[in-house]
């Protein structure tokens, strides 16, 4: 079976979110005052989620993304990876990490079958990491990235590119990929959390890629069907990607193949809309009743956001809360 929304998009990608808890506290995905976590009733147990998986399975979904908060600061979460890899009609489990327990739960992400994680790394720059993440120790995510590289993940960095913040760091990533097999790919800045200063520090994708090719001689590559949002480019005869992902100056929404499911069991069409589907009660109910609220989630899917319209009068979010 394939899923399709009602703009004939195929939904083949699943961004599953274990945790609103995070080791880290970066200043793009939550504001400087934390935001209450879930009480730990409001976390869906594994056996709900490995659940919605085997639904969303059934119904298409390809890829399923494990994402937080943190993801590797939950507890089993070494089982329940290899439990979803076991799930029939599921080609790719991937996870996103800061990287800061990597270090010790490398080995174990491939022994589960884990094959790729995305790595949030915003700075290479001691200082600049600890004030974007509001304290991280660099050198422990650098420790855990090269772990992963030994244990034979694939690797894709994730930058968020913040104007005055670390931007001057972009040509530093893209060298990265010159001598590795890494996707390093850069992210327009999304002011979910409103700090005063948000539009200074708006970078667009446009500028991005100007900067790229006025350093390296770079050449478009093609998207495949489960690739995420990023385009991709590489630097000419070099190993590693490039991708530049644009959610604010140019969306990607006519190409999205994604739902997403909250650590407390809310599942939505899009990242930056406001409407969300409690599953719970579905939860409580058969396959079927489930299987029907995934299908009217994925129904429902707008055409694109309208989030750089709406920005001023949304409320300020943690990205910690959804599954960004």
């Amino acid at each position: 079976m394939q899923l399709i929304d009602s703009y004939q998009r195929k939904i083949n990608y699943l961004r599953l979110s274990i945790t609103d808890r995070c080791n880290l506290r970066c200043r793009y995905c939550m504001p400087a005052k934390g935001v209450p976590a879930f009480k730990h009733d409001e976390v869906l147990r594994y056996e709900s989620l490995l659940r919605i998986a085997k639904v969303a399975a059934c119904l298409g979904i390809k890829k399923i993304r494990v994402t937080g908060g943190e993801p590797l600061v939950r507890k089993g979460v070494i089982n329940f990876l290899r439990q979803l890899n076991r799930i029939p009609g599921v080609s790719e489990v991937t996870l996103t990490t800061n990287g800061i327990l990597l270090q010790d739960m490398a080995e174990q992400l491939k022994d589960a079958g884990v094959k790729r994680i995305n790595m949030s790394l915003d700075s290479l720059q001691n200082e600049t990491y600890r004030s974007i993440t509001r304290g991280g120790d660099l050198q422990q995510a650098l420790a855990g990235l090269e772990q992963a590289e030994q244990a034979g993940l694939q690797i894709k960095l994730n930058m968020v590119v913040m104007r005055g913040i670390n931007d001057q760091e972009v040509e530093d990533f893209a060298a990265l990929s010159v001598e590795r097999p890494w996707s390093v790919r850069f992210i327009e800045y999304m002011p979910v959390v409103r700090e005063e200063t948000w539009r200074s520090q708006v970078i667009s994708g446009a500028e991005i890629l100007s900067r790229l090719r006025d350093n390296f001689d770079l050449e478009e590559l093609s998207r495949s069907t489960l690739c995420g949002p990023a385009k991709p480019y590489r630097i000419r005869n070099t190993m590693g990607t490039i991708g530049i992902i644009t959610p604010m100056s140019n969306h990607f929404c006519g190409s999205c193949n994604r739902l997403r499911i909250t650590a407390g069991g809310f599942a939505k069409s899009c990242l930056l809309s406001e409407s969300a589907t409690d599953l719970r009660p579905f939860l409580r109910q058969g396959d079927d009743a489930l299987r029907s609220a995934l299908l009217n989630v994925a129904t429902k899917k707008s055409l694109q956001h309208n989030f750089m319209e709406e920005v001023d009068d949304c409320a300020a979010f943690s990205m910690a809360r959804i599954g960004g």
